[in-house]
């Protein structure tokens, strides 16, 4: 249901910085003042020409009446200037996605502090935790000039989210409350609200994700493909030009906002596609309607250009090596930091190291939903859990593969989290074979063959495979420590790995019996984050697919939950979905890591190493240290990389 009105409704909790997701019944919070700037916006020469030509207006007219001023010194960074091309290098066409992932323009973002702060909103304020009112920037604009209003929300709530075509599955999960969409209304052109009858404590933070819930479009470009909006002949015309079955398709394959294959989409990030598919580089430019300014008022980003050079993922540890990029990430591992380093002595280049943030970069999942009724109750005993995380020597995977730099210790939140617990680091992660064996004695598992190997309750030994996606030689290495581990606790294991879509069908089935893989993706937690990553919400969770399939799909598939302890954590997650407080999810959020510390439903064994970050060293404002993570930085693009800057002699004229 769509209202559009204005509407001087009390508003009683007025969301700017930290203040964001706060607690039902707050008093009205003082607007905290933008952080002042010159006053005399700055254009970048790249767009110069354009200006002059009168293609574009000039820079005071292309900014909105307030923007988002970046106070670079407060982050302990320099105020940069304009101008260079920052190259990178990827494995995959569809790896342009990470510059929507590095660029991070978000309706709300995480600032340094893990807080929600606004970005492209000027403001967003929220009444018990139910009613949030969003209002724009004056004066915003997408990259092709094109106003960035209130209609752009409605057309995607409207004319995507509600159309059976479109979203046959309707909107997204994040848009519902207690199993009920918002209403939705119009306030302005600058102001809209979302409101349900019940808290939902899930939209802020899905706004601001590294894969956001885009809640807007740009409708004046996306229009001329909608079937409710084109004329007939004229889309009919479109979506023969572009060989699609029908104009659903045409508008989904040129809508993309997350993956930017379409040149023509207006886009609000720092810099915009101008390469069409397909392509082995790709070139973006800055937008020259973006948001962000320093405190002088030059507008950001410094950079003017960023190109995405594509290859072989394989080659590009080497092709970085030969100082073929000026920042890179991704495809880089540990393991080639040693080379990269040596390269660096050669070229002009540092590499630094940056803590990856994940609860666990390598985990053993069991899986609990195992076809096999005798490898499905073990994997359920507590007592066998527990055997097998303390059957591994932790410090031994850590000073062979990580040289002792990274940190022995389950799936859990990392320090930096305000949610860290250092109990929940070290529980039942002490390297105690004795322990082990007590424990699988204890289970009835006491009979040996001539090996050494223990025997199951029907006779066969207890071995099994660990099945991996096999897409990091780290994990195979992992593995091979981990075989003589558990064979002086009489366990027998064999590594195999697999395609990764193979992999998670045979997971999904039931045929796997363990699984290596990652932890949380994101230990960065805060209480105002989603603790879905520890209950069963989703199939692709590999301790627990058909439980999370059955919360996943309300009932209609997969199972129901069979330990009382997977159960109440599945309460505990709904109950997270209804809170209102702060202080309520926090309290949610301990409970649920403590019980999954205890559980040990996936048993971590390394977290806080370390990623490889090649920076060329002429660029500026790259931290020396960071978190490197999906979520919720993006990877890079919680530190802007629209600041960070080329301090060459082109760039000084």
């Amino acid at each position: 249901m769509t209202q559009r009105r204005h509407d001087p409704t009390r508003r009683t909790a007025l969301l700017l910085g930290s203040a964001a997701l706060a607690g039902a019944s707050l008093p009205r919070l003082a607007q905290a003042a933008p952080t002042p700037f010159s006053g005399t916006a700055i254009d970048s020469p790249f767009l110069k020409d354009r200006v002059a030509a009168g293609a574009l207006p000039p820079v005071a007219a292309r900014l909105p009446a307030n923007p988002r001023v970046i106070d670079l010194e407060a982050l302990g960074r320099q105020q940069g200037r304009h101008g260079g091309n920052i190259r990178m290098l990827m494995g995959d066409q569809r790896d342009i996605r990470m510059m929507t992932l590095y660029g991070y323009t978000r309706l709300m973002v995480y600032d340094d502090n893990l807080d929600l702060v606004p970005d492209v909103l000027e403001s967003c304020e929220v009444e018990d935790g139910r009613i949030f009112t969003l209002r724009l920037r004056q004066g915003h604009r997408w990259s092709d000039g094109s106003p960035l209003t209130t209609e752009d929300f409605r057309y995607w709530w409207e004319d995507i989210a509600n159309n059976k075509r479109l979203s046959p599955g309707g909107p997204p999960q994040a848009l519902f409350s207690a199993g009920e969409p918002p209403r939705f209304e119009i306030l302005s052109e600058t102001e809209v609200r979302y409101s349900w009858k019940a808290p939902n404590p899930v939209f802020l933070p899905a706004l601001a994700g590294a894969q956001p819930t885009y809640i807007f479009m740009p409708s004046g470009y996306l229009k001329q493909f909608h079937e409710r909006h084109a004329p007939k002949h004229e889309l009919a015309q479109r979506v023969k030009e572009h060989r699609v079955r029908d104009w659903g398709a045409l508008h989904e394959r040129l809508s993309r906002m997350y993956r930017p294959e379409n040149p023509k989409l207006p886009t609000l990030e720092p810099w915009r596609n101008t390469t069409p598919l397909p392509a082995e580089q790709f070139v973006f430019e800055r937008n020259p309607y973006f948001h962000r300014v320093d405190r002088n008022g030059r507008q950001l980003p410094y950079a003017d250009q960023v190109t995405l050079t594509i290859g072989t993922s394989a080659l590009v540890p080497a092709k970085t090596a030969a100082g073929e990029a000026d920042l890179q990430a991704r495809y880089l591992r540990f393991d080639n930091y040693t080379f990269l380093k040596e390269a660096s002595k050669r070229m002009n280049f540092d590499v630094r190291l940056w803590k990856r943030a994940e609860g666990a970069y390598f985990a053993l999942l069991p899986n609990l939903n195992a076809i096999d009724p005798v490898w499905r109750d073990l994997n359920r005993d507590i007592r066998y859990r527990r055997a097998i995380s303390v059957a591994i020597n932790r410090q031994d995977v850590n000073k062979v593969i990580f040289f002792g730099l990274a940190k022995e210790s389950g799936n859990t939140a990392l320090p930096e989290s305000p949610l860290y617990d250092p109990r929940f680091t070290s529980l039942w992660t002490q390297h105690d074979p004795a322990l082990a064996n007590r424990l699988l004695d204890e289970i009835g598992l006491t009979k040996r063959d001539d090996d050494g190997i223990r025997l199951l309750q029907d006779g066969r030994r207890l071995e099994f495979t660990i099945e991996t996606a096999g897409e990091n030689t780290e994990e195979t290495d992992i593995l091979d420590l981990l075989k003589q581990d558990f064979f002086d606790v009489g366990i027998k294991i064999y590594p195999r790995s697999t395609q990764r879509d193979v992999f998670r069908r045979r997971i999904l089935a039931g045929q796997t019996v363990m699984s290596a893989w990652a932890g949380m993706d994101n230990a960065l937690v805060t209480s105002d984050m989603e603790p879905d990553a520890l209950a069963p919400t989703s199939s692709a969770q590999f301790q627990w697919p058909r439980w999370g399939q059955f919360v996943e799909s309300n009932g209609k598939e997969g199972e129901r939950p069979a330990l009382p302890a997977a159960n109440k954590l599945v309460r505990l997650y709904e109950e997270w979905r209804m809170s209102s407080t702060r202080d309520q999810r926090r309290a949610i959020w301990r409970e649920m890591l403590a019980l999954n510390a205890e559980e040990l439903f996936t048993i971590g064994v390394i977290n806080s190493t370390l990623q490889p970050i090649v920076v060329s060293r002429d660029l500026r404002n790259v931290p020396e240290k960071g978190l490197y993570s999906f979520e919720p930085g993006a990877f890079i693009g919680r530190y802007m990389p629209d600041t960070f800057w080329f301090d060459r002699p082109e760039t000084k004229a």
